[in-house]
């Protein structure tokens, strides 16, 4: 599945993509405040897109002017996310390489998975979590209509051994509809 905005075009991940994902997301305000480590190297990147960035519903976003992956989102579906929700709703999960914060490229990213989800995939719901600190994150969910919903705490995350706080807000379909 190939899905298109006015800048991005998100596609599937590629082995091809290693070093330009190493490249992002070896920086380390990137990867630990969305709860994974730091890329390693560049093989290190290239098992994540085999071992991860597989899965279904998980795509690269990738700049039109440039054709190269800049960032990552998915949509986690049912039991795929960490949250236990209905096969009915998902979750999404994005980030974004640092040269390219405050751009407005993932909200734009966002809204096309939403569009996705639920005219698509017809998702009663859609979910978006953020760990504390995490900001932009945040914003972008705000930026995208998502509401607050509930805190957990020490959840775990892909770091080993490391348990955060997340926040988890979410949108209905019908919601989605009437902000159209």
């Amino acid at each position: 599945m190939i899905l298109e905005t006015e800048r991005l075009v998100l596609r599937p991940w590629e082995e091809a993509d290693a070093e330009d994902l190493y490249s992002y997301a070896r920086h380390p305000e990137v990867g630990p405040i969305a709860g994974w480590a730091v890329h390693t190297d560049v093989e290190n990147s290239r098992e994540i897109i085999r071992g991860i960035l597989s899965a279904p519903e998980t795509y690269a976003v990738v700049l039109k002017e440039t054709g190269r992956p800049v960032g990552s989102i998915g949509l986690m579906l049912g039991k795929a996310s960490n949250i236990g929700i209905p096969e009915t709703e998902g979750e999404i999960g994005c980030w974004i390489g640092v040269p390219y914060w405050g751009r407005g490229l993932i909200p734009e990213a966002v809204r096309e998975l939403m569009r996705h989800g639920f005219e698509e995939l017809n998702l009663e719901r859609i979910w978006y979590g953020y760990f504390d600190g995490n900001i932009k994150s945040k914003r972008v969910q705000e930026k995208c209509g998502f509401h607050y919903h509930h805190t957990a705490e020490n959840v775990p995350c892909a770091i080993e051994g490391v348990l955060r706080t997340e926040h988890i807000t979410c949108i209905s379909k019908d919601e989605w509809l009437s902000e159209s």
